[in-house]
């Protein structure tokens, strides 16, 4: 079988660059039932039937995440505000909420649903279930291992498996986070989580006073090194921390033989088990990210589409495909719960604190003409510079020696945002360049 790839898509330009690069489906949500409260342009009605015409006409699919956990007020709503959504035509509305999806099988017995990940199908026996009552797809818990997911693939053939691949893990069983609730009354099963496992945090030598309370052992000084990440470390006493932006402020944690509670997890990527999921019958490969940029969704969907095409021509895994994922900002990569002991040569891509981006994104290709493109720069480069050229149909890797402004007059550096320079090329561009074609450039070559 060859599996979806499956996309994230913030804004329709995400979306473009996800077919593009060679997604084969997307998914957007709108912000009031989905588990992205902020707005983004799908809550504009026009510009969902936009996305989801798109995709069509291209023979694509578009799903529309709809896995709040709502309490009463948003129930009252919900038909009402879904009624225009399904009459667009969405190829599956992604729900976690049993209510909810029987309302909806209720009013459109037709309309396809897919189990989001916030319902926690990690046995075999609940996804029977959830197939018994008209789910076409489960996306599996993100904490399952491989050995688990084929087996229920195997006792369950009927049911499609959607997995997670990339993109950023949860402290929480997929989701089921309180933490930003608590400290900042953002409920993160509401979609309104402010992410506060991955703030930056002081620790401060703290305990339990006569009355319970847990003070500081000393007034607390000023500490210039943040720790990302707890050192692993048995502490038999709390201590305090104090996140970045909030100095003064603290709060208790404990930390035992198993760390801290509050963590920063390391960002899944298991593009190096593309080829065991194809075989074993996974029907869809997700990646995170609808708050991501439309370079992180091209870079990602173009190495995931390799990945998949290679295990299909029954190609050996291309260890490459993992350092163009390093090239993206992110917080130290893992392969989660896929393996308890990954074999030595992936452990060597486990950094115990967050990488060093290795490239950034630095302009978009608006013209292509005599083997000379025209580049809106979004950050700095200069002549010497290593870069990338990303195009849907290749990369291709040069090293800048000649730069011209707008006008053709020769210059050193692109300076930032808001200009456009024009490089020559060796050789002509395709035309899909003039539309998708992004530029990058080694940081710390």
């Amino acid at each position: 079988m060859i599996p979806e790839l499956l996309s994230p898509a913030g804004s329709l330009r995400n979306m473009r660059y996800a077919f593009a690069y060679g997604a084969d489906a997307v998914y957007a949500g709108q912000p009031r039932y989905s588990l992205r409260v902020r707005n983004n342009e799908f809550k504009d009605l026009d510009t969902l039937r936009t996305g989801m015409e798109e995709a069509h006409s291209q023979g694509k699919k578009f799903y529309l995440a709809s896995n709040i956990s709502p309490h009463n007020d948003k129930i009252r709503s919900y038909l009402r505000d879904l009624e225009p959504v399904i009459e667009m035509g969405p190829d599956a509305l992604i729900m976690a909420d049993p209510g909810l999806m029987m309302l909806v099988r209720e009013k459109w017995p037709e309309q396809v649903i897919h189990l989001s990940v916030q319902a926690n199908a990690v046995n075999w026996a609940a996804v029977k279930f959830w197939h018994q009552n008209g789910i076409q797809r489960v996306i599996l818990s993100r904490e399952l291992a491989l050995d688990e997911i084929e087996e229920i693939r195997q006792r369950v053939p009927e049911m499609e498996i959607e997995v997670f691949v990339h993109g950023a893990l949860c402290i929480a069983y997929s989701g089921r986070c309180l933490l930003s609730g608590y400290m900042n009354h953002r409920d993160p099963n509401q979609g309104a989580c402010t992410n506060a496992c991955r703030w930056k945090y002081q620790a401060h030598e703290a305990k339990e006073d006569e009355t319970g309370d847990i003070v500081a052992v000393r007034p607390p000084e000023p500490v210039q090194t943040f720790i990302p990440e707890p050192q692993p470390a048995i502490v038999t006493e709390p201590v305090l921390l104090q996140q970045a932006q909030r100095p003064g402020e603290f709060m208790p944690a404990y930390e035992d033989e198993h760390g801290t509670y509050i963590m920063n997890s390391k960002d899944l990527r298991a593009v190096q088990h593309v080829e065991r999921l194809a075989a074993m019958g996974v029907h869809s490969l997700k990646i995170e990210g609808r708050t991501k940029s439309h370079y992180y969704v091209a870079r990602t969907a173009q190495v995931y589409r390799r990945a998949i095409d290679d295990a299909a021509h029954g190609k050996p895994f291309d260890m490459h495909l993992m350092d163009e994922l390093d090239t993206l900002a992110n917080r130290g990569y893992t392969e989660g719960f896929y393996r308890r002991h990954p074999p030595k040569e992936y452990q060597n891509y486990e950094m115990g604190l967050n990488n060093a981006q290795q490239q950034q994104f630095v302009g978009e290709v608006v013209d292509a003409k005599d083997s000379v493109i025209t580049v809106d720069v979004k950050n700095r480069f200069v002549t010497g510079d290593t870069l990338e050229l990303m195009l849907p149909g290749g990369n291709t890797r040069f090293q800048l020696k000649t730069l011209s402004d707008k006008h053709g007059k020769a210059i050193d550096a692109a300076p930032g945002s808001g200009h456009r320079v024009q490089i020559p090329l060796d050789q002509p561009l395709p035309e899909s360049a003039l539309k998708y074609g992004l530029l990058v450039k080694d940081i710390n070559a």
